[in-house]
């Protein structure tokens, strides 16, 4: 490796071949290799040498694109490097490969290929001279004469101009700066080459340049692009010096080792800086003088914070949501009540009272501008159209429609949101839903209201207190903001089955309006209009191909499902569209293969059931047996009313009203009275009061035998549910008590007509409605005792 002329190379080098970087003298640059050569090379050369030698191997690009890489041997590139391998890594993930870590040493060109496998093995001869790397600079003058001592010139200036520009605290920038003034000039252009943000064609023609001149006018204009660049960055950022230079020090690495510092990406990375831009946003954003205060207070705590603290983030994060929120931003309400009359009727049968209360409140809008917007509550039975109401009205008033939805949520940071002390803290979901539609007057819709939970993390029920009250909501106050927020334009429509789990403080805030259920009349209607309508365009069918009578929606409705809403009503039309599907995509199948009389006579013989079915397919009573299977309902009523000691009475639940059979039987004992079923504690005491009535008048109504017992009648709810359950099932007649008389009036004609009502103050009464031809004993003309007032 010696002679006169100083350090050489071996004349016969091992070839590596690499499609990552290029490796320039001067420089350590870090190669991962699998291919077949260069695994074998690196198992049979460098982890098998035992001298100084076999550490050196030739450096060559592979200018073949690897994705078409072959077995076959690429045209070797014409200059490579000559390099010592200062460490080998291997690892079997994801595959076999071996990670190299080579400094470059010198040029050197191909004169010939001795061998191809199992690694290359060429005769090189050495273009540098090696000691220009490895030894101090001399005051050797021979450099500095003519065109090549003013490029030497101009190119050390430039680098050392470059240096003034980075941060000395970086390892990687004072080793710069120990080889500026330490190598030769003429290292200089290899050097800095392989240090800035330089692609890997223009490291080639550096590569190339044999001739030093060719090298240093290769190398300058990379150079002073950087520099161009840095001073681009400077002037449009406007920044601090030390901030200045904080950005433009290299943190991705550097030139040792095998790392390259790109100054370039700096100005990808670091649009968190860019600080100027959101200050104009602050105050672009039209936010009250408050939030405005705390975000300037922010944004100058913001300035003096290293990127690197994990606060940086929480307050960029923080500032970023206070400029995105709708502080000013709002939609214009389209106050046209023809239209709004027009697009509920459309969209919603029946359901009078809601969409009279949503034409008050536009008529109100339009006559005084200001107006608050209200915090309704619609409370009914599951499917009867509560949410897609919701989402009518928003349409209706031309806002933004957002949906919380709160059933399960037990904890009051989903509403009022997390303080900024914790980690991971974020605002709760009416802020958020805020900056969602990006406007301060949507519509909101709090889903199943009655469903909250209450847990160790609070109440979130008690956290929409202040949500839903039109008194205070104009300065809501979310924890993570911690500045008041008008949520007064906000029209909040909250949902619930029932209103008996809503606490009292919070339902006294809103305004709670009933949504019964649907009569069957209004459930054909219903399904005429929509459901059916939707079916067919979710199953990719026509009105032209399916056709569904009204005699059959009745037989769905009556002899299928038994609900107050409409969603097992729609399940089954969705079943009857699949069924019908299915049917005419078997036409269409056959249909499209009679390409030959063959095909039609293997129809015939087959039977008309290969036959493309005729269209529309009607759906009869049959054919809802044969998709839906036998009828789940009976009206039994009529049949169970024969037999002795059997009651029907009628139930509110939340899922709405239902009817139940009240049975009693007589048998020997002492006169106990039990009583089987889950029962709640109303009922019992109801069979209590009714039986011991029964004792107590047994000898007026010459009573021998106990018949079933009846409750005492006096005031109750849920009326309108009741009777709907009642007519559902085909009941004739309902007795009420005479204090319910006033809610007969908020029944539909249609159930007015089918029932017959009786209004009854006493039993007597009761009685007398409830067995054909009266009840013996209760005869209007028994005498009662006349009781006059002591005082």
């Amino acid at each position: 490796m010696t002679s006169a002329g100083g350090i050489q190379i071996p004349s016969r080098l091992p070839l590596l071949l690499t499609h990552e970087g290029v490796l320039l003298p001067g420089s350590t640059v870090r190669f991962s290799v699998d291919s077949p050569r260069n695994m074998h090379l690196v198992s049979q050369r460098l982890l098998k040498g035992t001298s100084l030698k076999s550490t050196i191997i030739g450096v060559i690009p592979n200018t073949r694109d690897p994705e078409h890489d072959t077995d076959d041997l690429p045209a070797l590139h014409k200059i490579g490097t000559a390099g010592i391998a200062v460490q080998v890594v291997g690892s079997n993930w994801p595959k076999p490969h071996y990670t190299l870590l080579i400094t470059g040493l010198c040029r050197f060109s191909v004169s010939s290929l001795l061998k191809e496998r199992p690694f290359i093995l060429a005769e090189v001869e050495q273009l540098d001279k090696l000691e220009q790397y490895t030894t101090p600079a001399t005051n050797d003058a021979s450099a500095e004469d003519g065109e090549l001592g003013e490029l030497s010139q101009k190119f050390y200036q430039a680098a050392v101009q470059l240096l003034g520009m980075l941060d000395m605290s970086v390892p990687v920038v004072a080793k710069f700066r120990r080889l500026l003034d330490s190598l030769p000039r003429e290292t200089l252009p290899d050097v800095v080459a392989s240090m800035i943000r330089t692609s890997n064609k223009e490291k080639l023609q550096v590569l190339d340049a044999v001739s030093l001149e060719e090298r240093f006018k290769k190398a300058l204009p990379m150079l002073t692009r950087q520099i161009e660049g840095l001073k681009l960055l400077q002037r449009t950022r406007k920044m601090s010096p030390d901030n200045e230079k904080r950005v433009l020090s290299v943190r991705k690495g550097g030139v040792f080792p095998g790392r390259q510092f790109n100054l370039d990406e700096e100005d990808e990375d670091d649009d968190g800086d860019d600080t100027a831009a959101l200050e104009r946003k602050v105050h672009g954003a039209n936010m009250p003088e408050a939030a405005l205060r705390v975000c300037l207070k922010e944004l100058k705590r913001l300035k003096k914070m290293p990127q690197s603290m994990p606060e940086y983030a929480l307050t960029r994060n923080y500032l970023d949501l206070m400029v995105e929120l709708p502080w000013s931003k709002s939609t214009k309400d389209c106050l046209d009540i023809r239209a709004a009359r027009t697009l509920l009727d459309n969209d919603h049968y029946a359901m009078d009272k809601l969409k009279r209360r949503v034409l008050e409140y536009l008529a109100v809008r339009q006559l005084k501008t200001s107006l608050k917007g209200p915090i309704l509550c619609f409370v009914g039975p599951p499917g009867v159209g509560k949410t897609s109401v919701g989402r009518s009205i928003a349409r209706t008033l031309g806002r933004e429609f957002h949906r919380i939805a709160l059933g399960g949520v037990c904890d009051q940071s989903d509403i009022r949101g997390h303080r900024r002390t914790y980690v991971g803290s974020m605002p709760g979901r009416i802020i958020n839903g805020l900056k969602t539609v990006g406007v301060n007057n949507p519509v909101f819709l709090l889903d199943e209201v009655d469903k909250l939970g209450k847990s160790l993390q609070g109440d979130p029920a008690a956290a929409l207190l202040e949500v839903l009250d039109p008194e205070q909501n104009h300065s809501f106050t979310d924890h993570y903001l911690n500045v008041a927020f008008d949520l007064s334009q906000v029209l909040f429509i909250a949902t619930a089955n029932t209103t008996a789990s809503i606490p009292p403080a919070l339902l006294d805030r809103m305004e709670v309006l009933q949504v019964p259920g649907y009569t069957q009349e209004e459930k054909v209607e219903i399904a005429h209009r929509h459901l059916i309508p939707n079916q067919l365009e979710q199953h990719g069918l026509t009105p032209q191909q399916l056709h569904i009578p009204q005699d059959s929606t009745q037989d769905i409705i009556s002899r299928y499902t038994r609900e107050a809403g409409v969603r097992s009503l729609e399940r089954k039309i969705g079943a009857i569209c699949r069924a019908v599907a299915v049917k005419v995509a078997e036409g269409h199948r056959l249909t499209k293969t009679e390409t030959s009389t063959e095909t039609q006579q293997q129809q015939q013989q087959m039977g008309d059931k290969a036959a493309p079915p005729e269209m529309p397919i009607v759906i009869d009573h049959i054919a809802l047996k044969d998709i839906l299977g036998p009828p789940l309902f009976e009206m039994e009523v009529s049949e169970r009313l024969t037999l002795p000691g059997v009651a029907v009475g009628l139930a509110w639940t939340p899922l709405g009203g239902e009817i139940m059979f009240v049975e009693a039987s007589r048998m020997e004992g002492e006169g106990q009275l039990t009583l089987t079923g889950q029962l709640g504690d109303v009922m019992k005491e109801s069979a209590h009061l009714a039986i011991s009535w029964l004792r107590a008048n047994a000898k007026t109504y010459q009573l021998t035998n106990t018949c079933s017992p009846a409750q005492t009648f006096l005031n109750v709810g849920g009326i309108k549910d009741k009777v709907l359950a009642a007519h559902r099932a085909g009941v004739k007649r309902v007795i009420l008590p005479k204090r319910n008389e006033k809610d007969l009036e908020e029944l539909p004609a249609n159930v007015l007509a089918d029932l017959d009502f009786v209004t009854a103050s006493n039993l007597d009464e009761v009685l007398n409605a409830s067995f054909d031809g009266g009840f013996p004993g209760t005869s209007s003309s028994r005498s009662h005792p006349q009781l006059s007032s002591k005082l």
